[in-house]
């Protein structure tokens, strides 16, 4: 895409698209048996190959097109308004989610294994006893907002400087190597690295101070999306390479799957078979991203009134999704067959917060504020509708 300014509606698509996948994803997990969920039942093969695929490259991929955003915001803002900015999209619902949905999912939780009894009203205090999974206070899926915000203060001056014409021409010319042939499959190396290097001893526990494995691998994919935008030759790369991705990208995959169904896959303890099994994620993982956004480019560049009312919805939906899941989940799980329960869960919990957002979180200021949406169309102040 020539014009940088244009707007990316392909991107758009895949952040809605990837917010929508949480559903069956963390509905998923519910039926699976190495992931830790609020709520678990009797694992199954199906939901636990679902699961671990899409492990390897969705939480990325939301984080990369995070990316692509913070580039576009930066397109219009100073840093100082950018801080702001992402403040007013990402603490605020960040705190908020924490204090008044995540405790939802606990609450469920406790009641599913006999942990608690009674009201809601009743447990919120103990919401604060301990820190989660020990304890009960955690920020639960909302991890991703507040990585979201720590990356974006850490990469900010790294940022403003690809904005001057020194970092500028520094993009071009690394579009130019990418934009060789194959040459775009070379940026699979750092997230083959920090796989290699961290994932054996920080397995995944998103509390941000204690998980590198996570902060080295979501922070590269972060850093893509912004510079994925910042000249043309990068976006023209992956396009180019789609085909290749998708078919390297199957096979990595296919072969990671097999070994972790089969458990044959080598233990984490940094053994030359363990670190050749995390090249493997990295690269593949970047496959899978590469192919993504490849086809999205051909076939996603397009924008209508599903797409507007989705972007807007996007961020309260994320908040919403898991507690929606989970006192959904605690109601139908054990009620009937693996299949059943699953479309049950997802089905309703997507429902159920769709609903929410619309009655309730588009149209109140005040809870359009505290899920990090931007004032109602009409009643924006003069310097916010400038930055618009």
């Amino acid at each position: 895409m020539n014009n940088l300014s244009e707007r990316r509606y392909d991107i758009d698509w895949l952040r809605v698209m990837a917010v929508l996948l949480l559903i069956p994803y963390h509905t998923a997990v519910i039926f699976t048996r190495p992931y830790v969920a609020y709520i678990k039942t009797e694992p199954h093969a199906a939901t636990e190959v679902f699961a671990y695929f899409m492990n390897q490259w969705h939480m990325a991929l939301l984080f990369l097109v995070s990316g692509v955003g913070a580039w576009y915001s930066l397109e219009t803002r100073t840093g100082s308004r950018f801080g702001a900015e992402r403040v007013r999209r990402l603490v605020i619902p960040l705190i908020f989610g924490t204090l008044a949905i995540v405790p939802v999912q606990v609450y469920f939780q406790r009641l599913y294994y006999h942990e608690f009894s009674g009201s809601f009203l009743r447990f919120y205090p103990h919401f604060f006893d301990g820190i989660y999974p020990h304890g009960n206070f955690t920020w639960g899926q909302l991890w991703f907002l507040a990585y979201l915000f720590v990356f974006s203060l850490l990469l900010l001056p790294v940022f403003l400087y690809l904005k001057t014409e020194n970092g500028r021409t520094f993009l071009n010319r690394a579009s130019g190597f990418f934009g060789r042939r194959g040459a775009i499959f070379a940026a699979a190396l750092p997230f083959m690295l920090a796989q290699a290097v961290f994932r054996a001893k920080w397995p995944g526990f998103q509390n941000l101070y204690n998980d590198w494995a996570n902060f080295a691998f979501y922070i590269i994919a972060f850093f893509y999306g912004y510079v994925l935008v910042s000249a043309p030759g990068f976006s023209q790369a992956i396009k180019k390479n789609r085909h290749l991705a998708l078919v390297l990208g199957t096979v990595t995959m296919a072969l990671i799957l097999g070994l972790h169904q089969s458990r044959m896959a080598p233990p984490p303890d940094y053994s030359g078979t363990w670190l050749l099994y995390m090249l493997l994620h990295g690269f593949g993982s970047w496959c899978i991203l590469v192919a993504i956004l490849g086809f999205a480019q051909n076939y996603l560049s397009f924008n209508n009134a599903l797409l507007g009312y989705a972007n807007e919805a996007v961020l309260p939906f994320y908040v919403l999704h898991h507690a929606a899941i989970v006192s959904i989940a605690y109601f139908v799980v054990g009620s009937a067959g693996l299949l059943t329960e699953f479309v049950a869960i997802a089905v309703s919990a997507m429902i159920l917060a769709v609903v929410i957002y619309d009655v309730l979180v588009k149209r109140l200021a005040a809870l359009r504020l505290l899920f990090g949406m931007r004032p109602k169309p009409g009643t924006l102040q003069p310097e916010l509708a400038k930055e618009q």
